[in-house]
């Protein structure tokens, strides 16, 4: 009996809790290597190019009127234009 629960928590932990946080490194290191110029989008949809980076604050603008809006890290989704698929979540 104790050999079946173990194996459930072994086999929920490797599909369940693992990827999780493998997913929760990549976002977080793709969002502290973000550099002016990079395109993204929020997770408001918002789409930009970074004009500006802070330790927890990006300020991007988003359109050519020069648009500057400031936001938080945590807020980015995607880098890069989300178009062609080659952007990282």
């Amino acid at each position: 009996m104790i050999l079946v629960i173990l194996t459930m928590a072994v086999f929920s932990y490797f599909t369940m809790v693992r990827p999780e946080n493998k997913k929760k490194k990549n976002l977080t290191e793709m969002r502290d290597n973000l550099t002016v110029g990079d395109t993204i989008t929020t997770i408001g949809g918002l789409m930009g190019k970074v004009v500006h980076v802070d330790d927890d604050k990006v300020t991007f603008e988003t359109s050519e009127d020069r648009v500057r809006i400031q936001i938080v890290k945590a807020a980015v989704s995607i880098v890069g234009d989300g178009n062609d698929g080659s952007g990282k979540r």
